[in-house]
């Protein structure tokens, strides 16, 4: 999620009014790399954005913008990334152990100076009692010249034997899995870590350097005996001009190797084809996966070509065929 404050700054300049509305439909949803989960027979989504933005639908058709998770960035992140001013990048939302988990990012824009922390709560539902989201800090960090890695872009998986591991990444040398200790706030240890994708990057490139091996966003989805590694490929971020696409490969273990419907391995550039932009929506990914109800759906971020590049969020079904996922053209 490389999404610059120039870019986020014009969104609410242009969209600002939308914002303030109480409910809109999924085609005027202005959000960034959504993720999505339901408590109660509602649907909670969040989002890139100012304190982590926050919306509710009963339908997932139709959004209410809810208040932001943090009202103020959490204490340990100016130690990370100087001058940080509380727009906190693709977060990533799931329950276990009897709370809800919220990873999110912090960076300083094509910089590795980034950190993943993570918060917890015990319901989503603001007007509980309960409601109250808890920083528990960093969980990993990358450190320019250190890491050829960038510590954004998290989502957390169990493996089989209920082992939690969590995947991330953007450019540089590809994406990452590390193994999470039982409370999922800190890497197991001894340590273990493994590189799921990558993309070839030219190798006279400083290591500070975010470099031309575009891949991010990595998120698995576990369907009967495979783990699916979705990832966004080419460069979100340029409103009409951007070029993400969603792309996958499988596995039957969750550190892999994932491989594509050709048999390419993702750690040597592999990756098939899922969805992809067109004339109208100028770049498509960013995505989450989910099964609500016995059905699929992907949701994701789109550019909006009709509307100077706005992202929208978008939330297709997905079908199965041969093994592999399918949805829906953009149209």
């Amino acid at each position: 999620m490389r999404v610059s404050l120039s870019i986020y700054v014009w969104v609410l300049l242009v969209y600002g009014s939308v914002f303030s509305q109480k409910t809109l439909s999924i085609n005027e949803t202005i959000v960034h790399d959504p993720v999505m989960i339901e408590q109660d027979g509602t649907y909670y989504l969040f989002c890139t954005g100012k304190g982590i933005s926050m919306f509710s639908s009963k339908d997932m058709t139709n959004w209410t913008k809810l208040d932001k998770v943090f009202d103020a960035a959490p204490q340990w992140v100016s130690k990370v990334v100087p001058n940080f001013d509380n727009h906190i990048w693709a977060p990533d939302v799931s329950f276990h152990n009897g709370q809800y988990y919220l990873y999110y990012s912090v960076s300083a824009f094509a910089k590795n100076t980034s950190a993943i922390g993570v918060a917890t709560n015990k319901t989503l539902n603001p007007a509980d009692k309960n409601y109250k989201w808890e920083d528990h800090g960093i969980v990993i960090q990358s450190v320019p010249n250190r890491d050829l890695w960038n510590a954004i872009d998290p989502n957390l998986i169990y493996d089989e034997n209920n082992t939690p591991w969590l995947t991330f990444g953007s450019f540089w040398n590809g994406l990452k899995m590390v193994k999470l200790k039982a409370d999922l706030l800190a890497p197991a240890e001894p340590e273990e870590w493994y590189t799921v994708a990558r993309r070839e990057r030219t190798f006279k490139l400083e290591d500070k350097d975010p470099g031309d091996a575009a891949l991010e966003a990595p998120f698995i989805f576990k369907k009967n005996d495979y783990y699916y590694l979705f990832l966004s490929w080419d460069y979100c971020c340029r409103g009409e001009n951007s070029t993400y696409k969603v792309v996958v490969g499988r596995s039957k273990t969750v550190q892999g190797p994932y491989l594509d419907a050709t048999g390419k391995s993702l750690f040597e550039g592999g990756g098939t084809l899922v969805i992809e932009g067109n004339k109208n929506w100028a770049g498509v990914g960013h995505n989450s996966t989910y099964t609500f109800k016995g059905k699929d759906y992907m949701v994701f971020h789109a550019y909006d070509v009709a509307q100077r590049g706005a992202p929208k969020l978008k939330i297709k079904e997905v079908k199965w065929e041969n093994g592999w996922p399918k949805v829906e053209p953009m149209n």
